[in-house]
């Protein structure tokens, strides 16, 4: 399993807050963020909205030391979702959050993969990093009719390049 390392990781770190607004400019993606935790089995909850992602909150938030996770849906029966574009990223693309404190984390990618399901990489994807890292995480690849679900996900990785704060 290959994960995209960062030439450059910005050693400056936010304090944990919040992250309430995604913004991916090159996907036209300026949504909402709400929050995730896990079901009773132990696995990561899904959002129930599929035009709005969630952040992971057992992780750190945006823009901490480690791994930030939002997880959003592709597509639904009625069309595509919130992430539906989110293969067509690539490296150098800008990603940022803002934070109920009003900070902007500013990420850029670093890559785009595609895991089969079977062989998703959790540790990889939610797993400490010394640095802050920000993935965004959807189903895609193949859809299996028979069961209503994609085969794989893909996984934007990306670093943080640096933060604004709110003026006063």
């Amino acid at each position: 399993m290959t994960v995209p390392k960062p030439v450059h990781a910005y050693r400056h770190y936010v304090a944990r807050s919040r992250p309430e607004y995604l913004y991916v400019p090159g996907l036209g993606i300026s949504v909402s963020l709400g929050v995730l935790g896990l079901n009773k089995d132990g696995t990561v909850q899904v959002p129930t909205d599929f035009y709005q992602p969630g952040w992971y909150k057992y992780g750190p938030s945006p823009g901490q030391r480690g791994s930030a996770v939002i997880l959003g849906h592709v597509d639904s029966y009625k069309g595509v979702a919130v992430f539906f574009y989110l293969d067509r990223l690539r490296p150098g693309n800008p990603i940022m959050v803002r934070l109920r404190d009003g900070v902007v984390v500013h990420f850029k990618v670093i890559g785009v993969r595609e895991y089969s399901k079977s062989n998703f990489p959790g540790t990889a994807v939610y797993g400490m990093r010394p640095y802050a890292a920000l993935q965004l995480v959807t189903c895609g690849g193949t859809f299996d009719r028979a069961t209503g679900h994609y085969l794989s996900n893909i996984v934007v990785y990306s670093v943080m390049t640096g933060w604004t704060r709110p003026a006063r």
